[in-house]
């Protein structure tokens, strides 16, 4: 099972190249379903809802809406269920959420969910959503027990009605393996998906690894400082280290990998041609 992630585009010109030009070359490769993020605090709310929509409508691709427990209160995430609802979506992935920026400690708002397994057991009452959450191979960055408390809190999350996992992003399967063989211990049977960045440029892929806590290996920092500005290069090896990463996994036994596209085509793309898994 191949997936995609989106995120709403911030601009006229965004929003068109996701339509005219990423989408419709990425429909070539067949994928299982898309995701559509939920920005920090909130931030995209009606976006998301407004981007899912259209592509499940417009593109025939089935689509799942970020979700999080993040500057909303019950009633408000009551209100995007409803129009989620009647806007013919039937998959949620259940998060907590960052806070608004990015970066910072969370802050429950009042009236609202302080962690993803409310906002999971809230959802499953409605029984008629397909509901994901997330799952982290090295650990939550606010997780300060350890990575073995927090996947324990992921078998909860489990317990309480999540469906599937889909991964944060990681770039050592060791600790993907070592995440699954530990669930699967702890008795948890749904679905596993690791999540895949390519990595596009240096600086962006430091940023994003400082913001979730996972860790760049020695391997990808050697070559990455030895390429220096070389944004091309550093792009091409992106694609052949996801290459690897994705064909170890899929080798595992993983039942899905989910891409974060960055709202691009192109290296996802290459990856699946260059793995014979697009059609």
């Amino acid at each position: 099972m191949i997936s995609f992630e989106f995120f709403p585009p911030k601009t006229v010109e965004g929003e068109r190249a996701l339509f005219e030009s990423t989408l419709p070359q990425l429909l070539k490769l067949k994928p299982d379903f898309c995701s559509v993020t939920y920005g920090a605090g909130g931030s995209t709310k009606q976006k998301t809802l407004e981007i899912s929509h259209r592509i499940q409508q417009d593109y025939g691709l089935t689509t799942m809406s970020h979700l999080t427990c993040a500057g909303s209160t019950r009633e408000q995430i009551q209100e995007y269920v409803d129009r989620a609802r009647e806007l013919g979506i039937r998959n949620i992935l259940a998060l907590r959420g960052d806070p608004p920026g990015g970066s910072g400690e969370f802050q429950k708002t009042d009236g609202g969910f302080e962690f993803s397994w409310q906002l999971v057991s809230f959802l499953k009452e409605f029984g008629e959503f397909s509901i994901g959450t997330a799952g982290f191979p090295e650990g939550h960055i606010a997780c300060k027990e350890g990575k073995h408390v927090d996947w324990q809190r992921l078998k909860a999350k489990v317990e309480r009605g999540a469906d599937f996992v889909i991964t944060q992003l990681f770039f050592d399967n060791q600790d993907f393996f070592q995440f699954e063989r530990y669930l699967r211990e702890l008795g948890v049977t749904v679905p596993l998906c690791p999540g895949i960045l390519p990595i596009a440029g240096t600086a962006q892929l430091k940023r994003f690894t400082a913001l979730c806590g996972a860790k760049i290996p020695p391997k990808i920092s050697n070559i990455l400082e030895r390429l220096g500005d070389d944004e091309a290069a550093v792009a091409a090896f992106g694609v052949d280290y996801a290459i690897e990463q994705t064909r170890e996994l899929v080798r595992g036994g993983v039942p899905g990998v989910h891409f974060y596209t960055l709202n691009k085509a192109t290296a996802v793309e290459r990856i699946l041609h260059a793995l014979q898994l697009a059609s």
